[in-house]
């Protein structure tokens, strides 16, 4: 049997539903609005209910479908920092205010609405470098990697507490790296940028190097798309406000190669380092290619125990951010980090280039990579005692 409800009894229940101001509008700022603005990488805004009213079926089948807000780990697992993914509660929350007709509500229950820096996800810089001049990207063939070097012009050390690499023009960027170059110093990994990487961000008394004199160098990985296109990437930089206590290092985990045969749906490969000093694991990044299927970072201690600290399990190229640890872990000295990576190279994978042939480590996307990006923190008296390995290409 249907029921209607008409008059009084209508009214009551619009009003015990929830509405976009009271309820949804929060949710909204906490979990979505960092990407759903203008200039950002999502498709369409939410910053408003003007905004958002017309997507709220799209919004639905996001959410039931699990693909928005988008988090891969598996929760099993670490708890991270960076969680963007739904609480029930909000996703019930959502679903109801969809399904009861995603009314406006109050304007006087909406929370204040966020601010956000001109072009960026973090607060305003500090200071910004980019490209001296765009980087004209043509319609058609293969890109060499590009190398550009910026000089800072800084006079001290700084210590950074937060990074962003954004390009100008995101459809022609496969990924931005930034290095950090000082003579007589080992080249260390800044800050980069990939699909789905947000910005950089450590926790209050832990923070990046730059020294003084340093020479920024942006590694650029262009690919055509058939339109031509002018690119200016630029990093912008907070500088920590309070003492720095650990210097947080980039690092690696990778094999040595890669091999992976034709139409294999499941190639496994693993890969390991190990810590010669005590360090905290601060965050972690699976980094692939289109034949990308999954990948697991393991703890092995010294007393033989193993730990999975992350799990992705459908891995998707088109989100790579770091995932940074609520907790840091305290990885004593002897830790192996343990890294398992598979890749579907068959014709099922509907992202594969081409099944037919055997993949191996290489550049541009139709190649494969595997890496396992780290972040630790160390005391920064003995910073540069822990050995760490060259950045990589992406």
């Amino acid at each position: 049997m249907r029921c209607v409800f008409t008059g009084v009894w209508a009214a009551a229940l619009v009003l015990a539903s929830p509405t976009f101001h009271k309820d949804v509008e929060p949710i909204l700022q906490a979990r979505c609005q960092g990407c759903h603005r203008p200039g950002e990488a999502a498709p369409m805004s939410l910053l408003t209910y003007k905004d958002a009213r017309p997507w709220a079926k799209a919004m639905r089948a996001a959410i039931i479908s699990g693909k928005m807000p988008p988090w891969s780990p598996d929760k099993q697992y670490s708890k991270f920092a960076n969680d963007l993914s739904l609480a029930a509660t909000e996703k019930n929350t959502l679903l109801s205010w969809i399904d009861s007709g995603a009314h406006e509500g109050k304007i006087k229950d909406a929370p204040k609405p966020l601010s956000f820096p001109d072009g960026w996800r973090i607060p305003n810089p500090d200071v910004m470098f980019e490209l001296p001049e765009p980087y004209a990207v043509p319609a058609s063939g293969v890109i060499d990697y590009q190398y550009i070097r910026v000089p800072t012009n800084f006079t001290e050390d700084k210590w950074v507490e937060m990074v962003e690499v954004r390009p100008s023009e995101r459809s022609v960027v496969h990924h931005a790296i930034v290095l950090v170059n000082t003579p007589g110093a080992r080249q260390e990994y800044l800050g980069g940028y990939a699909p789905g990487m947000t910005p950089q961000v450590w926790k209050p008394g832990q923070a990046r190097r730059i020294r003084a004199g340093a020479t920024l160098e942006f590694q650029l990985h262009y690919q055509a798309n058939g339109k031509a296109a002018n690119d200016r990437t630029k990093i912008g930089l907070v500088f920590a406000k309070q003492p720095v206590t650990e210097q947080v290092i980039g690092t690696q985990v990778m094999p040595y190669g890669l091999d992976i045969p034709p139409g294999d749906p499941n190639f496994r490969v693993d890969a390991s380092g190990m810590f010669g000093a005590p360090v905290k694991l601060v965050g972690m990044r699976a980094h692939m290619h289109l034949r990308g299927k999954s990948m697991d970072f393991r703890a092995v201690y010294p007393t033989g125990e193993k730990e999975t600290l992350l799990s992705v399990p459908q891995y998707d190229f088109n989100w790579q951010p770091y995932y940074y640890l609520k907790t840091p872990k305290l990885l004593p000295r002897g830790t192996r980090l343990e890294i398992t990576a598979f890749f579907d190279n068959s014709a099922s994978n509907k992202f594969n280039p081409d099944p037919t042939v055997a993949v191996h480590w290489g550049p541009q996307t139709w190649d494969e990579m595997c890496i396992g990006w780290v972040d630790i923190a160390v005391d920064r008296k003995i910073a540069d005692q822990v050995p760490r390995s060259s950045p990589a290409v992406e």
